[in-house]
């Protein structure tokens, strides 16, 4: 029996996707429900899984193409099917014998879509590069480590140069240039940064915040927090619950503007900047002020990972009121972050490193950290945002404050 493959409902404000990558050819046998292909959109990668065993029998759309909900990928054959032999080149046997020895021992290798999609480019198989990620996950980095080093080694003239751009890999080789297009996601996030600049009247303002005591409480308790909840405790759902304090305090700035509007928002749905294999997200949780820590930190790790792993969704990444991105985790000591719009305000995080402070006439070594708050200037006045930010700054120099809400 035939079946089409078609391409899903794509989520709500999706008009189209791009298929990025087959994982199976024609004349190959699938399982019911692995995953055929992979469909990128503006947010997210869709995986197309097969509704039956069976083998493909013919591939109707190639990868690059732009396709929408309901256009026809494939032709599958319903039954249990047998893979097509591989035909190999003479001097590649050797090569795809152990490939195939790899695969029996190791099992087969976790990747992302963008990592997968890395692969092919480069005519790698995921069993010959060791991965570094949590469970054996190969990451980007872990591709392009070995396209450097040991697959670079054998490049010959005339083979492609799987280099980053500009990058000699062998003394003595022509310096070459690879130019790819953008994903749709990075080319997303560019025209949204664009936006941004166009659109709101950005001003950002700064202050510092002695993480002292909220180190100094997480020391005391971290071990008994993840023994009893089962999750890490993290600086973010700090600045997480200090930011909806601030934020009933000054609600301008959990506000949008809507034409000449200003919506104020009654919920505080936080967004959190992740950086992932496919660029960066900024999934978001919602009704954070109704969350413990242990809760906050829960839901932060799911939905990170699910980034991560290319799993996520249209409405995980939808609705925010207010947004956190800490570039510290990357060594970043001070930025001015770009709004998310329409939200009216982010808060940036930065590395904390030991600085001599002045304390009751004192100079002593004190984890410092420096916070800024980038604010749409049309609706929030500079008072406003200062206030704010002075706010986050009392709440976690003196965590009480946050389990009073004062």
């Amino acid at each position: 029996m035939s079946i089409e493959i078609k391409v899903p409902q794509l989520p709500e404000s999706v008009s189209d996707a791009t298929l990025v990558a087959w994982h199976k050819k024609a004349g190959e046998a699938v399982a019911r429900d692995e995953n055929l292909v992979d469909l990128e959109t503006d947010k997210v990668v869709l995986e197309v899984p097969s509704p039956v065993s069976g083998t493909i029998a013919k591939i109707l759309v190639e990868n690059g193409d732009t396709v929408v909900a309901g256009d026809v990928l494939a032709i599958l054959e319903e039954g249990e099917g047998q893979v097509a032999s591989p035909v190999v080149e003479t001097d590649s046997a050797a090569r795809t014998a152990a490939v195939s020895a790899a695969k029996v021992t190791q099992g087969p290798a976790k990747t992302s879509p963008a990592v997968r999609r890395l692969l092919e480019e480069h005519d790698l198989d995921a069993t010959m590069v060791l991965g570094s990620g949590k469970d054996g996950r190969i990451t980007k980095a872990d591709v392009m480590s070995f396209l450097k080093s040991d697959h670079s080694s054998n490049v010959t003239p005339g083979d492609p140069v799987p280099a980053a751009a500009g990058e000699s890999i062998v003394a003595g080789l022509e310096r070459v240039e690879q130019r790819v297009p953008m994903t749709r996601l990075r080319a997303r996030i560019a025209e949204r940064l664009v936006d941004a600049q166009h659109t709101a009247a950005m001003l950002t303002t700064f202050n510092e915040v002695d993480l002292t005591n909220v180190m100094a409480l997480r020391k005391r308790y971290r071990d008994t927090f993840e023994e009893k909840h089962g999750v890490r405790l993290g600086f973010m759902s700090f600045f997480a619950k200090a930011s909806v304090e601030a934020l009933k305090k000054f609600p301008t700035v959990n506000a949008s503007v809507e034409g000449t509007d200003i919506v104020y928002h009654n919920y505080y749905d936080i967004g959190i900047a992740v950086s992932s294999d496919r660029g960066l997200m900024v999934p978001v949780l919602r009704d954070v002020d109704q969350m413990s820590f242990a809760d906050f930190e829960a839901a932060l790790s799911a939905i990170a990972g699910k980034a991560q792993a290319g799993t996520i969704g249209m409405d995980d990444l939808t609705g925010g009121t207010f947004t956190i991105t800490n570039g510290g985790v990357f060594g970043s000591m001070l930025s001015t972050p770009i709004l998310n719009q329409p939200q009216s305000a982010i808060l940036g995080m930065h590395s904390i490193q030991q600085r001599p402070m002045v304390v009751e006439g004192e100079i002593v070594a004190r984890p410092m950290m420096y916070l800024a708050v980038t604010y749409d200037h049309r609706i929030i006045d500079g008072k406003e945002a200062v206030q704010f930010l002075v706010s986050i700054k009392e709440q976690l120099e003196d965590p009480g404050r946050l389990l009073l809400q004062v």
